[in-house]
């Protein structure tokens, strides 16, 4: 689905829409009464009323907390019928990394989410848009709001028409990220919550042409025979029980000036059984979100593509199905991976390691100054850190903290783990040189980032990303994000990229 956005700088009050959309803070500055705040979009619909919007709302109970939303009809004085006003508490800045522009965005999406329907179709936002942080942040957060997937629905509606009142040398520029970044978000919630009946490793890669070709990305695909020839066991050992082949793709975006590079890896599992170690029936009904990883690195790299970042980008999606089919991996099985290492595979369950793990150790030929991998890759991130933070492994420190600042910077939630050494002991093999998992459960979620810092090409700066919480929402949905996918770590990955280029990381 294709979220878009325009601009005005029509009056509040003349702006056709079904719907307007304006802000009210809590003490804040600006024009106050009764005991909220009106930025300037709502002062101008408050004068086209007539005055007293503020003690309408209060009265209402409104008390300007952010995403709390309070309706009321124009009555005829706006072109628009319905006044959405949306609270954003005390924000009165958006710089990058704020948490008012989190506010925004978060705002702008819950108050877009909440009117997008068959009946409200065109929504206008009288939201904060003085600066390019303000103005960024509320149409991102607008455009990711009004996500809807219908693909499989007979009565699905379109989005919604968006139209952000704003003007100023700084619009054009802020807005035009925004529709990049919510294009990649987007692109990342259809994939995963695609049925995995159409999503496999074949279906996935030829996206990924279709992608590449429409960016301008160069773009190399491995089918199974490719893979054989090139030693990758890892990602055949987890895909030779599907029907489906596994395949390996690689994207390359390459900047004329730059002179750094950047290897993104994402895990890839389109469907995710367990394997022969299979999941109970219940944790299986959301392992179509198993390739969230693979899904952003697509993603972040149509978004480098659009914004031309001075770096280069290599990006690799590794797809596997992970299936207990009769030929099947068995627990006990000895694969080599590429570059050669042995890995006795102790649980088909923990087969996301085993195709990332491929790709880490072939991304050694990028000569990478910086190596991220992301994915959705142990059931003990979400019981550490949750479903709303990601968390960040590296084997360096300044290198960990780098990637959350630029989380951070970027709208996400990501928070610095370990990788203990003493924990190492545990991946031991009493009959190859690695086993995929430790006998003790203790730590998983660094255990497996042990395991893949076993694969990093020497002297190479690494990071790994484990989003399993934040990129599948199974709750009901709050600000911008929906149910289903949510497109984690996306902004994050264009963000690393940019600081690359900056020289920041």
């Amino acid at each position: 689905m294709t979220v878009t956005l325009q601009t005005t700088n029509s009056a509040a009050r003349d702006v056709s829409a079904d719907a307007i959309v304006i802000a009210v803070g809590q003490d804040a500055g600006g024009q106050s009464t009764g005991g909220l705040v009106l930025p300037p979009g709502a002062q101008d619909v408050d004068a086209a009323l007539g005055g007293g919007l503020a003690s309408t709302l209060s009265a209402l109970g409104a008390t300007g907390k952010p995403e709390e939303i309070t309706r009321i009809a124009s009555a005829g004085k706006l072109a628009a019928p319905v006044i959405a006003a949306v609270g954003i508490g005390t924000a009165t800045t958006a710089e990058p990394g704020s948490n008012d522009a989190e506010i925004l965005r978060r705002s702008a999406g819950a108050a877009v989410r909440s009117l997008a329907s068959p009946k409200i179709r065109s929504i206008a936002l009288a939201l904060p848009a003085d600066d390019a942080a303000s103005a960024e942040a509320t149409a991102l957060g607008a455009m990711l709001g009004s996500y809807y997937f219908g693909r499989y629905r007979s009565n699905g509606h379109p989005a919604a028409e968006l139209t952000l009142l704003a003007s100023g040398a700084h619009v054009g520029p802020a807005v035009g990220r925004a529709q990049v970044l919510a294009a990649a978000v987007t692109l990342v919630r259809d994939l995963v919550n695609t049925s995995p009946s159409h999503l496999y490793p074949e279906t996935f890669a030829a996206q990924a042409g279709e992608i590449a070709a429409s960016s301008g990305l160069g773009i190399d695909v491995l089918d199974d025979t490719a893979l054989a020839a090139g030693g990758y066991g890892g990602i055949r050992g987890v895909g030779q029980g599907s029907v489906h082949p596994p395949r390996l793709v690689r994207l390359s975006y390459q900047h004329a000036e730059a002179s750094r590079t950047v290897v993104f890896i994402g895990k890839g599992i389109t469907f995710d059984s367990g394997g022969l170690s299979l999941k109970p029936p219940k944790a299986m009904e959301t392992m179509k979100s198993d390739m969230s990883g693979a899904a952003a690195v697509l993603a972040a790299l149509q978004a480098v593509a659009a914004l031309k970042p001075g770096v280069n980008v290599i990006g690799y999606l590794p797809l596997a199905e992970n299936m207990p089919g009769s030929s099947a991996q068995r627990p006990s099985d000895v694969i080599t991976m590429y570059g050669g290492t042995t890995v006795e595979v102790l649980n088909t369950d923990a087969e996301g390691r085993l195709v990332l793990a491929d790709a880490l150790a072939r991304s050694g030929e990028d000569a990478p100054d910086l190596l991220v991998d992301i994915a959705t890759l142990t059931g003990a991130q979400v019981v550490a850190l949750g479903t709303r933070v990601s968390g960040v492994m590296a084997n360096d420190d300044t290198v960990r903290d780098g990637i959350v600042a630029a989380a951070t910077r970027a709208g996400e939630a990501m928070w610095p783990m370990p990788l203990p050494e003493e924990l190492r002991k545990g991946l031991d093999s009493k009959v190859a040189d690695l086993a995929n998992v430790a006998a003790e459960r203790d730590g998983g979620m660094l255990v497996a980032g042990l395991f893949l810092r076993e694969f990093v090409p020497d002297g190479v700066r690494w990071a790994h990303l484990d989003i399993a919480g934040p990129a599948f929402h199974e709750g009901e949905p709050y600000g911008y994000t929906p149910k289903g996918g949510t497109g984690a770590a996306v902004r994050t990955l264009v963000q690393i990229a940019q600081d690359v280029a900056d020289g920041r990381l």
